[in-house]
């Protein structure tokens, strides 16, 4: 079974082709990590599936109907974002911009039911965020910021939630804490990561995009092979197997072997006459 399906997907910005003839099939439940070098089309995947772009060619659908025809409110229900960076001039409490995530479920000009309260409440919980609801959502760090994004996108109770680069801005602890509770979601999920020890620990799947193209796609232990991620990222490694999961050893260019120039000798003697 299907929820969100990519099929042969093209995205054209110009002469450019971003997004080049990518199938995608998200089963229920499970999380795929979108891996690529940065220009590989990651982002734009992921509003293609959003619906927030249109593809140039293919079609993405949900419960096998093509987005257009089920609309922008009813795929917004079931779709939530978070994206890289989000900014706003208005002044809004953390709590205001959480709430962001209940208006797909409410009418126009209705004012918010106990079901919205308890949606916002609870995303503010499970981000860590609940003290700082009453805060400026301009006085928080750049950390902070991203985390009340995946917490509006929870209060919008989506069943299918789409990330993209949710771990930026974040330390070791937070990225960790963040991809735990992604993980532990009951949602299809798909998450671009640069991390690739972090996308093998927590994605079922991954799917390796470079110049717009997939270049595979499958297990972390099928994907993530020191040959693949040379050929994709030009970077030398090596893979162990933790229990679960490959671990990514990445390795330091070997030094070049250059001898120094040789030096000229000019002797101090003086010259004969």
């Amino acid at each position: 079974m299907t929820s969100l399906r990519a099929d042969r997907v093209v995205r054209r910005l110009g002469d450019k082709v971003v997004v080049d003839d990518v199938t995608l099939s998200l089963r229920p439940g499970e999380t795929v990590g979108l891996l690529g070098p940065n220009g590989s089309g990651k982002s734009t995947l992921l509003r293609l599936l959003a619906g927030t772009l249109a593809p140039s060619a293919g079609v993405v659908s949900l419960d096998g109907r093509p987005l257009p025809d089920l609309g922008r409110r009813a795929t917004a229900r079931r779709i939530a974002t978070v994206e890289q960076h989000a900014h706003t001039q208005t002044e809004l409490t953390v709590r205001d911009v959480v709430a962001l995530g209940r208006i797909p479920h409410r009418r126009a000009w209705t004012p918010p039911t106990a079901a919205d309260a308890a949606a916002v409440t609870e995303a503010l919980r499970r981000t860590g965020l609940t003290d700082r609801a009453g805060q400026s959502w301009h006085t928080l760090s750049g950390g902070e910021r991203q985390r009340a994004q995946i917490a509006r996108a929870l209060a919008q109770r989506p069943r299918e939630l789409l990330l993209d680069e949710p771990t930026n801005h974040l330390d070791i602890q937070h990225q960790l804490d963040l991809l735990e509770l992604v993980a532990s979601l009951p949602v299809t999920t798909v998450i671009a990561l640069h991390d690739l020890n972090l996308a093998a620990m927590y994605c079922d799947r991954l799917l390796v995009l470079r110049d717009g193209r997939a270049i595979t796609e499958g297990t972390p232990t099928e994907v993530l092979a020191p040959a693949l991620i040379e050929q994709v990222y030009g970077v030398p490694t090596e893979v162990t197997h933790a229990p679960g999961h490959p671990v990514i050893h990445f390795l330091r260019p070997a030094a070049r072997d250059e001898s120094p120039p040789e030096r000229s000798v000019t002797s101090d003697a003086p010259t004969a006459h």
